[in-house]
């Protein structure tokens, strides 16, 4: 189905006179503001792209290159993210080192200038995977690169990695993996273990962070720095409120929002940051620490014949047994380390026959069917309440894509939550933050934090938009509406969407209608897979406008996808190149090479999960 209608910083003494005109000058202090330097370097490439791009050129302006006695007095940090965690661990590892009086740049993957990396002589990568075994998009061309005939030899070159990952998919930290050996491969030193960090990220990358930072001062300390590096701020400004410390938030609205016969639970849920001083933009994702349900709690101590009230300690901390499983362990997801040490435990063949390679799809089948407690009753073992925390993964916060702008809903947040629900053996199983949020009443609070998201943004200046989020993935795209309109920007804004069925899942259909009515929302393209015999998805409507997608993202548009990575957003990419090799003449090699440009440019976003 389509519907459619047309419709100077004050801090810096400047040597020559601004070409700025008067009214950008206080925008830029503003952007600035508050900016310490891994950030400011970040932008004065990003700027130097677009100056690069206005001029008639394509990929962004490269760094200005340097020498070789810099490159050897100095630690380089490169960091490729998907959803945040990489970037903030890489910066972190950035300020300890320059508190140390090393000199350190924290560098993002697709900015860094790769011809300086036979200079390197300490070089640091933070990079994670994302779901099959696949990198980051801001660290394709690095990876690519690296595995290339064209990489160079590294014989000077001392190095690290840090890989992030989730043990619940079988190429785990895979792409850490692969950098590590390649680099070894060619020739650069390896100072310590590759890190390879699940979910509950602090638990290995804090301690990685100490070694190499302790690598870092003995590689460095007869290198002299070339120039005393001051900060640009002398205190970084924390929120109140973050990752370890959240906010709880009351919730003010908690409504279903697909109709009566849908088999999907999708609730748009209100929550109150009054008083937090959070602050958010368009992109950016809310993260929810969640309690496990107490009948999921119960069922698994039943399960393993312990006692919920049993002390248990970890570290400095003894709490009984039921809490530790309720607000501190990941129970509804399997991870490889724990069907592991599960397999050894009771001596099954068979389970310890899943975990060969052969069998690596035969395992990611079951690691999407069951949950900790089916391991635990088709296969019984023994376990020790400490025993079961210990190899339990700790409870990670879950993000969500947040479905407002600031700019519009002041001190509030919106969600756009699937309840993930579904039966096994008879029984029902759930998603714990699904379930958690799912839950919250009027009144109730959740404890949150944000997440910022810098490579999902919309455009700084006033191109089009076209915004691919099938069911969920819908979320952050009703904000980039909301922002456009409420700063009346004047590019186009295009949007596809896709679910079951029009009359129970068209997700915010009320408030898609009212903006094509407004001239807030100038292209609605809908695909409702199931409202007919053949199935259609959004990339069948991507093909359909493949001439008109085609001349927009040409024309310099930005285009974003948020949603499913496994699948739709594998199918929707492969769509796109088959669209531009049709629509430019390209081969289908050229076609994904113009698409990773407007990656690097910034021009082709994903938010996929």
């Amino acid at each position: 189905m389509d519907v459619y209608t047309s419709k100077d910083d004050p801090a810096m003494t400047a040597a020559t006179v601004s070409p700025l005109p008067e009214d950008k000058q206080p925008l830029v202090a503003r952007l600035i503001d508050g900016l310490e330097a891994p950030a400011l370097q970040w932008l004065s490439g990003y700027l130097a792209g677009v100056a690069v791009q206005r001029q008639g050129g394509g990929r962004p302006a490269p760094a200005e290159p340097v020498s070789v006695a810099e490159t050897q007095a100095r630690l380089t940090i490169v960091y490729g993210s998907q959803t945040g965690n990489a970037k903030r661990l890489a910066e972190e590892l950035g300020r300890r080192a320059s508190s140390a009086g090393l000199v350190a740049r924290v560098v993002r993957a697709d900015v860094y200038p790769l011809r300086e990396l036979k200079q390197e002589r300490l070089l640091y990568i933070v990079i994670s995977t994302q779901g099959d075994a696949e990198p980051p998009d801001d660290a394709r061309t690095l990876v690519e690169f690296l595995g290339s005939q064209r990489a160079p030899k590294l014989d000077g070159l001392h190095y690290a990695v840090l890989g992030l990952g989730d043990s619940s998919y079988p190429d785990f930290c895979a792409i850490g993996r692969q950098l590590d050996e390649r680099l070894a491969a060619l020739n650069a030193q390896r100072l310590l273990p590759a890190g390879e960090a699940d979910v509950d990220v602090e638990t290995v990358a804090q301690p990685w962070l100490e070694q190499a930072l302790q690598h870092a001062r003995e590689q460095l300390k007869t290198s002299t720095p070339l120039a005393k590096v001051t900060p640009l701020r002398t205190a970084r400004s924390v929120p109140a409120w973050h990752r370890e410390q959240p906010f709880e938030a009351p919730v003010l609205l908690n409504q279903r929002i697909t109709g009566r016969g849908s088999d999907r639970d999708v609730r748009h849920l209100e929550l109150s940051l009054e008083g937090s001083g959070l602050r958010y933009a368009p992109g950016d994702a809310l993260g929810v620490w969640p309690t496990q349900s107490p009948a999921l709690v119960d069922a698994l101590l039943r399960a393993v014949q312990l006692d919920g009230e049993m002390a248990v300690r970890v570290a400095e901390e003894e709490r009984p047994l039921r809490a530790w499983l309720s607000d501190r362990r990941e129970l509804t997801q399997l991870t490889r380390p724990f069907f592991s040490a599960h397999a050894e435990r009771c001596g099954d063949a068979a389970l310890r026959e899943l975990l060969q390679p052969a069998s690596r799809d035969a395992l990611a089948t079951l690691f999407s069917r069951w949950q900790v407690l089916d391991l635990l009753r088709h296969h019984p073992a023994p376990w020790t309440a400490d025993a079961l925390v210990a190899a339990l993964r700790p409870l990670a916060p879950r993000l969500y894509s947040i479905a407002s702008s600031q700019a519009v809903v002041g001190e509030e947040v919106h969600l756009t939550v699937s309840h993930v629900d579904y039966a096994l053996d008879g029984e029902a199983r759930w998603g714990a933050a699904s379930r958690y949020l799912s839950g919250r009443s009027e009144n109730d609070t959740a404890p949150v934090f944000i997440e910022a998201n810098e490579r999902f943004r919309l455009p700084a200046d006033e191109r089009d938009i076209v915004m691919i989020g099938p069911g969920t993935g819908v979320a952050p795209f009703r904000a980039f509406v909301q922002e456009r309109a409420e700063r009346g920007a004047s590019g186009r804004n295009w949007l596809l969407f896709g679910n079951p069925h029009f009359d129970s899942d068209f997700l915010y259909q009320v408030e898609w209608q009212q903006a094509l009515k407004n001239g807030q929302l100038h292209r609605l393209d809908l695909a409702f897979s199931r409202d007919q015999s053949d199935k259609i998805y959004v990339q069948h409507r991507l093909r359909e406008q493949g001439r008109r997608l085609y001349e927009w993202l040409d024309s310099g548009a930005h285009l974003y996808v948020c949603g499913d990575a496994s699948r739709m957003a594998k199918d929707v990419h492969q769509t796109l190149i088959a669209i531009v090799a049709g629509q430019s003449g390209r081969t289908a090699e050229d076609a994904e090479a113009w698409l990773n440009q407007l990656i690097q440019q910034g021009r082709y976003a994903r938010d996929v999960y």
